[in-house]
């Protein structure tokens, strides 16, 4: 196995380019266990650490634009108020060792359907930004995971940073593990109130073969929640129209059976997950008087 290691991301984008099938390495939490449990072997490692820009972050009027390396912990830190739903499922990443190293350009590169960071991203609408010595693209998330573990990246991309809706409205992550830390998912749920445009956002993992959103689930709730008045209103949303969010959330899975929770057991899971995230982000809303800063 061969080490490349550059130095600038000019470097980095021309080694990927001469060395296609070079697995990408940066915090190395999910390449590393792979190679220790001999489950992958690359012919080339490409390390990032040296550069420091993927480290970096931007909060630009609409969206934060993070750097692929920004660890977990710089996001709980310091954009908990711009991206809190990406926050809270920072704070289920592994140990404090993990979330100093980890980010969410691993998350993505890697695409687990049990990455954590998934969920939240789905629900707060993002881009990806790719990177060749052939150009530059932003793929939409909704467009990204393409498979098991697979993504939308060409052989000689890598990813650069992530271009992250600012939340306008409260956004609340929910995971189930086997114990509280230092455990895969077996399943999570993000969810993201969206007042500018009055929509819902969701996001499911390890609950199909790639994270996924629960579309009939939100087109459902948008629909009963315009028809109720109720982003204008404020009223406490109706048992039923959060029963039914939770059952078609539930019914988007497509789950397996593995030895950390049967099929059954994560489509349960999830419903219970977009009732109780659905409740508490509304009533961050309505008590908010129905604006983010009070909801901060």
């Amino acid at each position: 196995m061969d080490f490349l290691r550059p130095a600038s991301w000019e470097e980095a984008l021309a080694a990927k380019a001469e060395h296609p099938t070079a697995v990408p390495i940066a915090g190395g939490t999910d390449v590393m266990v792979e190679i220790n449990f001999d489950h992958r072997r690359p012919e080339y490692l490409l390390d990032l650490n040296r550069i420091g820009e993927l480290s970096e972050w931007e909060v630009g009027q609409e969206s934060v634009r993070l750097g692929a390396s920004v660890p977990y912990s710089s996001i709980m830190e310091h954009l908990r108020a711009e991206l809190p739903g990406l926050a809270l499922a920072s704070h289920t990443v592994a140990s404090p060792q993990i979330r100093n190293r980890g980010g969410v350009g691993g998350n993505l590169g890697t695409a687990s359907p049990a990455g954590d960071a998934h969920p939240a991203l789905l629900a707060a609408d993002c881009e990806v930004e790719a990177e060749s010595v052939r150009g530059t693209r932003l793929i939409p998330i909704d467009a990204f995971y393409t498979g098991v573990k697979r993504n939308a990246l060409e052989p000689d991309e890598l990813i650069r940073a992530v271009h992250i809706r600012k939340a306008d409205g409260p956004q609340q992550y929910s995971k189930v593990g086997t114990r509280n830390a230092m455990v895969i998912a077996v399943c999570a749920f993000g969810i993201a109130l969206h007042p500018e445009t009055r929509t819902v956002r969701t996001g499911i993992g390890s609950a199909a073969p790639t994270p996924i959103r629960a579309r009939e689930a939100e087109d459902f709730l948008n629909a009963a929640l315009e028809e109720g008045g109720f982003w204008d209103n404020g009223k406490i949303i109706t048992p039923a129209i959060a029963k039914q969010f939770a059952a078609l959330a539930s019914g988007a899975c497509n789950p397996i059976d593995d030895v950390r929770g049967t099929a059954k057991y994560r489509r349960h899971a999830v419903g219970i997950m977009a009732r109780r995230t659905l409740g508490w982000t509304w009533e961050q809303y309505r008590g908010a008087g129905r604006t983010l800063e009070g909801a901060a």
